[in-house]
């Protein structure tokens, strides 16, 4: 994309082309962001190397690219402040080839899937392959007899157990990345998107991420309350059952409550914790049908490394921040680039879709990756999630690194920190908090609300509730009075703002359709 700046006007922050310049922008990350389809080529590469050479070394190549590799390309490569100019955001969220790259990655992922189960069930896959297709004679011509090797012994595969291990957590990798897919997928509006990940999930068994993330993680973060914002003082080995357990109740809880709204149990197809789980149901099973119940371990062990992955991650990205109390109702005050530790370096930004400009990301969710901006204001960590995350297994190196950071990051004032139980006397010791401080105690985000409401809109996302229209998906029938929304409510599209941060309006004096099913943009698309 190529757009001229005439009338572009730079951020707070400095990082667009100046107003008025003859310069032209362009998105110089536009292709590079094809990169991230390489990562399903993790498993590809395990397979046709030791194929080659018959090296165990060669399926280990998932942890060596993650933990060692990109490391050291993020320092190699260093980091990109750039931010798209305001004036081309929307043509950037409306071209589809940064969708189509998304897309790509879930046909990918799967054959990977299924390539690796066949060989740790029968041998070479791309034997197989190249038999199915009449093609194996040419094949071992062109490239070699050894990529076309069986690798079987008395019809099974000839792997050790330990080499079937190895080749197993580095497709994990491949299954735990498709996590973030899934999570670029599942904030969009648009109802193909949705589903498209909550089918990224099915590998790693947890289809649930695709509620709680949204609904709870985004209400919640930063917080005491949320299982997903890591405290500090807290390893990842403490933070990673706690997460996990607390998760999982998180995502039926909110299920549990829509349905309630409706009257009605959550036992139904249409709980988007249920059909997430049935996704992986239906996928296992196909694979334990066609490769049989010698790979079941090896299910296992991708699924739980792959969410695994994620959660490292998590435990990354909000390590010890706390949002503070504000207002009469003393709610938490809005998320803001200071809540998110933030990177800017391109070789993990580009292979996790701009995940490290997590502050932008979390003021607002449904804003594609392409168009996520940096924040001066947002603490910055001193590698890529990459490197970050193999520190984060040694907890000592981690807070060594990292905690006297949080607290360089709060102006030197430990009790503002999100402390884990218990070890706050020991943090108020060796971060002694100075003599005063102060802190807003003003809801500088509520609405206030003078008569009837017959529409609000969240200032973040634009989803629109109308009262003549109701949301069904959120359990209020067409007529439901705003004041008898519960004021726990979020917006079920960005999961940031809150009821009272909503704006009302007059529908009639804007011109707003009535459609059922609520409004969930600016654009009018109905939600189901």
């Amino acid at each position: 994309m190529t757009t001229s700046s005439a009338g572009a006007t730079p951020d707070a922050y400095g990082h667009t082309v100046p107003e008025g310049s003859t310069e032209t922008w362009k998105d110089k990350k536009r292709y590079l962001w094809l990169l991230g389809l390489a990562v399903p080529g993790f498993g590809v590469l395990a397979v046709v190397g030791y194929a080659y050479t018959d090296w165990w070394i060669w399926l280990l190549v998932g942890p060596i690219l993650i933990n060692a590799l990109i490391p050291v390309l993020d320092l190699a490569f260093g980091v990109d402040p750039s931010n798209p100019p305001d004036d081309v955001i929307e043509q950037l969220e409306n071209d589809r080839y940064y969708r189509w790259v998304i897309f790509a990655y879930l046909p990918l992922q799967f054959f990977i899937l299924f390539s690796v189960m066949h060989m740790l069930a029968y041998g070479n896959p791309i034997a197989a392959l190249t038999d199915l297709l009449g093609i194996t004679n040419w094949v071992a011509d062109t490239f070699g007899a050894d990529l076309v090797r069986p690798m079987t012994e008395n019809g099974s595969s000839d792997l050790t157990w330990w080499e079937k291990l190895f080749l197993t957590i580095s497709v994990a990798g491949v299954m735990g990345i498709g996590i973030n897919t899934a999570h670029e997928l599942g904030h969009k509006k648009e109802s193909v998107e949705r589903w498209l990940s909550k089918i990224a999930l099915a590998p790693t068994f947890y289809g649930h991420f695709y509620i709680e993330h949204n609904r709870g993680h985004h209400v919640r973060v930063a917080t005491p309350e949320d299982p997903a914002s890591s405290r500090l003082g807290e390893s990842f080995w403490a933070f990673w059952p706690r997460t996990v357990s607390g998760s999982l109740k998180s995502a039926w809880e909110v299920e549990a409550k829509r349905y309630k709204r409706k009257g009605t149990h959550p036992f139904h197809l249409g709980n988007d914790v249920l059909n997430a789980w049935l996704m992986s149901v239906v996928l296992y099973g196909a694979i334990v049908a066609i490769y049989g119940w010698q790979v079941i371990p090896y299910c296992l062990v991708i699924i739980v490394f792959g969410f695994s992955l994620l959660e490292i991650i998590n435990y990354l990205e909000h390590y010890g921040m706390k949002r503070q109390k504000v207002g009469e109702k003393q709610r938490y005050e809005r998320v803001l680039p200071m809540h998110s530790w933030n990177s800017n370096n391109i070789v993990t930004n580009v292979f996790l879709y701009h995940l490290q400009r997590h502050s932008d990301h979390h003021a607002n969710p449904t804003r594609r990756y392409q168009t996520l901006r940096d924040f001066k204001e947002s603490p910055a960590l001193p590698t890529g999630y990459a490197g970050m995350l193999t520190l984060a297994l040694v907890p000592p190196l981690w807070r060594k690194v990292m905690d006297h950071r949080v607290v360089a990051h709060l102006d030197g004032d430990v009790t503002l920190a999100n402390i884990a139980p218990g070890k706050e006397e020991k943090y108020l010791r060796r971060f002694p908090p100075p003599v005063e401080h102060q802190v807003s105690a003003e809801d500088v985000w509520a609405q206030r609300y003078d008569g009837e409401v017959l529409a609000a809109k969240c200032p973040g996302c634009s989803y629109t509730y109308e009262v003549a229209a109701g949301d069904e998906h959120e359990g209020f029938p067409a007529g439901t009075a705003w004041n008898e929304i519960p004021d726990d409510w979020t917006c079920p599209d960005c999961g940031v703002r809150d009821k009272i941060d909503f704006i009302p309006f007059d529908p009639e004096k804007v011109g707003l359709e009535t459609g059922a099913g609520g409004l969930s943009s600016t654009t009018g698309e109905a939600r189901s």
